[in-house]
């Protein structure tokens, strides 16, 4: 069993284990306070305590099951009443009426609870449709490159992310972009739509890398209201062993040599992110820069839910420590392995959606 398939196996352990532990709570709960009862004798006053038990299961299940141990709360208030002799004194009936009324709220409560995780399971179940459909899957192949990409939502209700990712062949070379947007649900994956349309268009009838960044910089601002951004890099591999960048103060990309060398592809200056040069006028542009990327060579864009994922003592996930799992041949299986890390390094499920796209330059394409 891999480390990854252990975590899986004992955080479902502990889930099963959790759920049988609320199913017997409110028995529990019923059985305790009957055998403090009788143990103790009325004089205590423990039987209105009896209405835990329908309280408890109102919290964690259904009506019907709500109702049926509001039913033996009820029996069992009846049968120790009787046994004691409370009717006699109205106790017997307080408590019964106790039960009663827990029992009905609890109802209640569970009806409107099952109806809320119902809309909320709709809501999600369209949210995620619409970002599956906004992003398209990138080819396997795009000339001198070899393409993957992984996307891990965060388990989060119905919070999905803006994180965006498209590969475009134009006539002046493969042409990428990564990005996340600020905010989290549907309004930040419309914003994304308007990104990847605007870089969609301008990939292809755009002559250079600055001029794609511009034409999305304009399609956002037009879309965009208040100090709303968006975090992006774009990249473009043409003729010549060189990748050329252009950073709107997105992570810079990863870098890693045949020779086993790792080094984060920076940009010069930083620069702002999309969406924000109308509040900030006198702000230069990103300027695009070049590294160098060779056959052999390998890219990796992400967005900051990979190198802000924490472990249990707040660290960072190390993105470049853990470079030596991209050596995996097939590109889907070397992200595979660092998204499988990733998960284990934060023990438990990610907390900000996490995105990467890992770009090979073929080796011997330039021989």
């Amino acid at each position: 069993m891999t480390p990854s398939e252990y975590t899986l196996a004992v955080s479902q352990t502990e889930q099963c284990t959790g759920s049988r532990v609320l199913f017997t709570l409110p028995y529990a709960v019923m059985a305790a306070v009957s055998a403090g009862d009788l143990l103790a004798g009325p004089g205590l006053g423990l039987l209105p305590l009896v209405s835990l038990g329908p309280a408890f299961a109102g919290l964690v299940g259904g009506w019907r099951r709500t109702a049926r141990t509001g039913l033996i709360a009820a029996v069992l208030c009846v049968g120790l009443s009787v046994y004691s002799d409370l009717f006699e004194g109205r106790r017997g009936l307080t408590a019964l009426l106790t039960v009663a009324g827990v029992t009905a709220a609890g109802v209640v409560a569970a009806v409107m609870r099952q109806r809320r995780e119902a809309e909320l399971a709709s809501v999600r179940s369209i949210a995620e449709v619409a970002q599956r459909v906004l992003l398209r899957p990138v080819p396997r192949g795009a000339g001198p490159l070899r393409i993957a990409v992984s996307y891990t939502s965060a388990v989060a209700e119905a919070r999905i992310g803006g994180d965006l990712y498209e590969v475009v062949t134009s006539p002046g070379g493969v042409r990428m972009i990564v990005g996340d947007v600020q905010g989290k649900g549907l309004e930040a994956v419309e914003t994304a739509a308007v990104v990847l349309g605007a870089f969609r268009e301008a990939a292809h009838d755009e002559p250079d890398l600055s001029a794609v960044g511009e034409r999305v910089e304009r399609a956002l601002n037009r879309h965009l209201a208040g100090e709303r951004f968006v975090t992006a890099v774009l990249a473009e591999v043409g003729q010549g062993p060189r990748a050329t960048l252009l950073n709107f103060g997105h992570p810079a990309p990863l870098v890693v040599r045949p020779t086993g060398a790792v080094a984060f592809a920076a940009p010069p200056d930083r620069a702002l992110p999309l969406g924000l040069s109308d509040h900030a006028s006198d702000a230069p542009p990103p300027l695009p820069y070049e590294v160098p990327f060779a056959p052999g060579d390998q890219l990796l864009f992400y967005t900051d839910g990979v190198t802000e994922a924490r472990d249990a003592a707040g660290r960072f996930y190390p993105l470049d420590e853990r470079a030596a799992l991209l050596k995996d041949p097939d590109p889907e299986g070397a992200l595979r392995a660092v998204r499988e890390d990733l998960v284990e390094h934060v023990e438990g499920p990610l907390h900000d959606d996490a995105a990467m796209l890992l770009v090979r330059y073929r080796e011997g394409h330039g021989d």
